[in-house]
């Protein structure tokens, strides 16, 4: 059984940084795409990011592209969301998911099988 757990999440002024944790345990991830999603209050769930399988490869939603860096440590089953210039539309929970089908990361969430529970983060203004 793969279970997702994220980390990290809180409370942060504008412009300052979080660094979002997932870890992935029940199954190896370094065949595993893995991605990122945020859902804010009465809107949907969003892509944020996605990373290959190798780590090669990433890809962003253009609102974070250039302040949020995804990567992974897949020795540690272990990947990560870096969150700069952080702005009060970031808010919102964030999930990490695992694709085991794809080495590629995917904007899709359907392509998704594994989610964790979310962690809020709550940017001020």
């Amino acid at each position: 059984q793969v279970q997702v757990a994220e980390s990290g999440g809180g409370l942060v002024q504008a412009g300052g940084s979080l660094r979002l944790s997932c870890a992935v345990s029940g199954r190896a991830i370094s065949t595993y795409a893995m991605g990122w999603f945020r859902q804010a209050p009465g809107k949907e769930r969003e892509f944020v990011a996605a990373i290959s399988s190798s780590g090669i490869a990433t890809k962003y939603t253009d609102s974070v592209s250039g302040r949020f860096t995804i990567s992974r440590d897949n020795a540690k089953n272990l990947v990560y969301l870096q969150m700069n210039s952080l702005k009060p539309e970031d808010t919102a929970v964030y999930y990490c998911a695992a694709d085991p089908n794809r080495s590629y990361g995917s904007s899709y969430s359907s392509n998704y099988n594994y989610w964790g529970q979310g962690t809020q983060v709550t940017v001020s203004s």
